[in-house]
């Protein structure tokens, strides 16, 4: 089933938020926030996520229904190239070096901002690219 493009650009938006804030503050635990918020949109897709159950309870109701969608899959690939670059990021904070967690943060910073500026997904697109690597032709 196909899900809402406008419920993963919200999520990149408070995604971008909240990464802005633990490069600002140096946060392992609003970092640790974000990677469970990660992983909660690559095990169940992006609409079980905190970001779009928000999505679907409270801003979709004030903007009216969807008039484009997209397949879940990208943007579920996304959410996990995001967890791995938070882990890597928690990492960095926790446990060192510092400036890991730094770059780590700053590069999902850089996704999450390109998809809510530009509505450009670059998760999105790498899930293309595998794919199109991936799947033999017959």
């Amino acid at each position: 089933m196909d899900i809402d493009v406008r419920g993963p650009r919200f999520g990149a938006a408070v995604t971008t938020a909240v990464l802005a804030v633990v490069l600002i503050t140096g946060s392992a635990w609003l970092l640790a926030w974000q990677t469970l918020a990660f992983a909660l949109g690559t095990a169940g897709g992006v609409g079980r996520s905190p970001y779009g159950l928000l999505f679907r309870r409270v801003v979709r109701p004030r903007i009216g229904p969807p008039t484009e969608f997209e397949a879940p899959q990208p943007p579920r690939f996304a959410q996990a190239v995001g967890l791995a670059f938070a882990l890597v990021g928690l990492l960095g904070f926790t446990a060192g070096p510092e400036w890991l967690g730094l770059a780590a943060t700053g590069a999902a910073l850089a996704a999450a901002f390109l998809n809510t500026a530009f509505g450009y997904c670059l998760g999105c697109e790498m899930y293309l690219l595998v794919r199109r690597v991936t799947v033999r032709t017959e």
